[in-house]
């Protein structure tokens, strides 16, 4: 009989969990893997290797900095955006490539977005340069009409004129339009001027209005620190022909304030925006005809989402002011910037940025001169240099993140960001500790992330009075992202990534499902982009993961990109293609698919089961059910089942070190304890083997090695064969 140390004990894996880098690989289950690439744990006794990659053929004219997928007109398509600032697309169905954008329309930077409006319009979102839209033929730079300010309000209208704006700049643009307004018949009060504050009042004024033709007008007054500080028009009254007396009070000592009133009769009082347009790059044209009167004027200023642009805001406007006065721009870096005042009784209520400019890294100078005033205005301008990071459509309107700032269009517009349904919500929330990181519509939400918040708005309505109101929910206060393109919806949650690890939202709760690659994260190079998308892989829908890579494990010890996939609670992971740079899904024929590029040429990822592909799979390393003794190997098997002859190189793995390198070929050949070939000869001392094929394969060879634990490291080059299990022959030695 033999002894305990020469009784030869077996142990067969078939159950096969995914791959797990966070404990020593002594240290996890032995259904466990220490790295699995290119090889995906299906289900027991199924470790299937994945397909490799297709070449489309197609060919990028310069280096891809980013792309994204989106359908149009029901074609899908990749945006890819390139070193020099140009955009081309590839038309997924037809594999056809065009242009969409020359270069430098687009930021050399890569941080671009995009998203869709319905399947009419792709949504760009540059960093620097802005908002574009694109709708498989025409590029739209989007400025729309934001303000009209009237610089004459004209007299003797009996009807409101009509109002044409000019077309924009852009051929393809969509034309903006306006209706004005005016008051006809007896006259209203419609606005009151200080023109003396006053002093020493220690209770508010009464106000009394006389003359000027009519009746029923009434004001009351506000005070502040003894001066008035507004008036505010209760009852506008009617049948005023001219301007009426309005007598304020005298204070218990002190001065006493003055005001005057303006009155409209027949006056255009004001342009009220019914489209805003788009390709508006430079101011338009505003004309006034018919109505019955004359004079009217006005000018029109545009909105951008292009950084370096200048605004004004006015802090008092005044008094005293005949005519409006010249607006003047100095310093700043930029260039460009040009504006009109618009006056109103006298006093500077707003100023027109007729353009905005470019290229301005702080705020300008801003002058105003002239006007005859009594008391100058002052105004300050300020210059846009938050970056736009993020864009979404969402409950029928466009969401654009810039800074701590979300801006919305208006109800069923891609374009306009300025009638009373648009808005813009500014998170104020100490949990959004910086700026916001990037939107996510998704699930009936519209997620905001910061680089450690989630934030959802939803419940997005619309009130009355045509303002839009939403819910915004904070959901996390302590995990967000920074890797813009690593956020996407799978099934009903959103996974994400960050320099930590991976994460699940599921309603309002994060959880952490990522804890298998914790030994991986101190070797990903966060300096790069980070990209992420669904895809079918053996028919199984799976997140995958792109980063680049410096641990040195798996087929190759360079630095490089590969991908984490991860699938029903188990990751595994992939090396399709050589420095694969960005991937995004895109659905092919109701398939979700996986498209890459190694900035040059375009791949559809997991397409090709025939072509060979590096495999790598290395088991745990297994105490073998006896945790005190040594054991020394005798044998070790590999079960397999092949669409082809295939070759494996297996080593056997303890703690001390690896055997050498067996070749095992599903042609069968014994091998010794010294890696020398036993051959079977017949009469003739012809070598025989038995031959292989497809079917169901065991691998199988004598082994040395020496140590408490035992595992196997199999690669191999060969398409398509399936892992059925692991199996090792083994004798005890001595303990400790």
């Amino acid at each position: 009989m033999a002894s305990a140390e020469q009784k030869k004990s077996y142990q067969v894996v078939k159950q096969f969990k995914g791959v797990n880098t966070k404990a020593n690989r002594t240290a996890i289950e032995e259904d466990e893997f220490s790295w699995l690439e290119n090889a995906m744990p299906v289900g027991y006794a199924n470790l299937k290797i994945t397909p490799t990659y297709t070449n489309t053929g197609v060919t990028f004219s310069h280096t891809v900095i980013a792309m994204f997928a989106v359908n149009l007109n029901l074609n899908d398509y990749l945006l890819a955006f390139e070193s020099d600032g140009s955009c081309e697309y590839v038309n997924i169905g037809s594999l056809s490539k065009g242009n969409v954008a020359p270069a430098g329309t687009f930021s050399t930077t890569g941080n671009i977005n995009v998203s869709q409006w319905k399947n009419t319009e792709a949504l760009i979102l540059d960093p620097y340069k802005g908002y574009f839209t694109w709708d498989a033929t025409n590029l739209i730079s989007v400025g729309s009409v934001s303000v009209i300010g009237l610089t004459n309000q004209g007299s003797g209208y009996s009807s409101a004129p009509l109002v044409t704006i000019s077309a924009p700049n852009n051929a393809n643009g969509i034309q903006a339009t306006g209706v004005a307004t005016i008051t006809t018949g007896a006259g209203t009060l419609i606005s009151t001027n200080i023109t003396n504050i006053g002093s020493g009042y220690t209770s508010v004024p009464s106000v009394s209005v006389s003359g000027g033709g009519g009746s029923g007008a009434t004001i009351s007054a506000s005070i502040q620190s003894g001066n008035v500080v507004a008036l505010t028009i209760t009852n506008p009254g009617s049948g005023y022909t001219s301007a009426p007396t309005i007598t304020i009070a005298a204070p218990p000592s002190g001065t006493t304030a003055t005001a005057n009133g303006v009155v409209d009769t027949g006056l255009v009082t004001s342009v009220v925006l019914t489209n805003a347009g788009t390709g508006y790059n430079s101011a338009p044209t505003i004309t006034f005809s018919g109505g019955g009167g004359s004079g009217a004027s006005a000018v029109a200023g545009y909105t951008t989402f292009a950084t370096g642009t200048v605004y004004v805001l006015v802090n008092t406007g005044g008094t005293g002011y005949a005519s409006a006065p010249t607006v003047g721009f100095s310093g700043g870096g930029g260039s460009g910037a040009a504006a009109t005042a618009i006056i109103s009784g006298g006093i500077v209520t707003e100023i027109v940025m007729t353009n905005p400019g470019s290229g301005y890294t702080s705020a300008p100078t801003v002058t105003l001169t002239g006007g005859g005033y009594t008391n100058a205005a002052t105004v300050t301008a300020y210059v846009n240099s938050t970056t736009n990071v993020g864009i979404s459509s969402f409950s029928g309107r466009v969401w654009i993140a810039q800074g701590r700032t979300v801006f919305y269009s208006a109800a069923g517009s891609y374009s306009d960001f300025i009638t009373v349904s648009a808005g813009s919500v500014a998170i104020s929330d100490s949990t959004l500790h910086g700026n916001i990181q990037q939107l996510l519509s998704a699930n009936n939400f519209l997620y905001i992330f910061g680089d450690d918040s989630i934030n959802v708005f939803s419940d997005v309505r619309v009130t009355s009075t045509g303002s839009t109101i939403f819910t915004n929910t904070n959901v996390s206060a302590s995990v967000g992202t920074k890797l813009p393109y690593a956020i996407f919806p799978y099934f009903r949650s959103v996974l994400f990534m960050n320099n930590y690890g991976v994460y699940a939202l599921v309603g309002s709760t994060t959880s952490k499902i990522s804890d298998p690659l914790d030994g991986i994260f101190t070797n990903i190079d966060f300096t790069r982009p980070v990209y992420a998308g669904q895809v079918l892989i053996n028919n199984i829908l799976c997140a995958a993961f792109n980063f680049y890579y410096t641990g040195g494990a798996g087929v190759s010890s360079s630095n490089r990109y590969i991908q984490a996939v991860f699938f029903e609670k188990k990751w595994f992971f992939t090396s399709v293609v050589n420095n694969l740079d960005f991937i995004v899904s895109a659905p092919i024929g109701g398939k979700v698919a996986l498209f890459g590029t190694d900035g040059t040429n375009l791949y559809q990822l997991y397409n090709d089961t025939t072509s060979g592909i590096n495999s790598y799979v290395q088991t745990a390393l297994m105490s073998m059910k006896d945790n005190i003794r040594t054991k020394q190997a005798l044998k070790i098997a590999v079960e397999a089942t092949l669409l082809e002859n295939a070759t494996l190189s297996v080593t056997v793995d303890s703690e001390q070190g690896s055997s050498p390198a067996y070749t095992l070929s599903n042609i069968v050949t014994w091998y010794n304890i010294y890696n020398t070939t036993i051959f079977w000869k017949n009469n003739v001392s012809t070598v025989i083997g038995w031959s292989g094929g497809t079917g169901y394969t065991l691998y199988k060879t004598d082994a040395s090695q020496y140590g408490k634990y035992l595992g196997q490291t199999i690669q191999s080059s060969n398409p398509g064969f399936v892992i059925n299990g692991f199996e090792f022959e083994h004798e005890l030695r001595v303990r400790f």
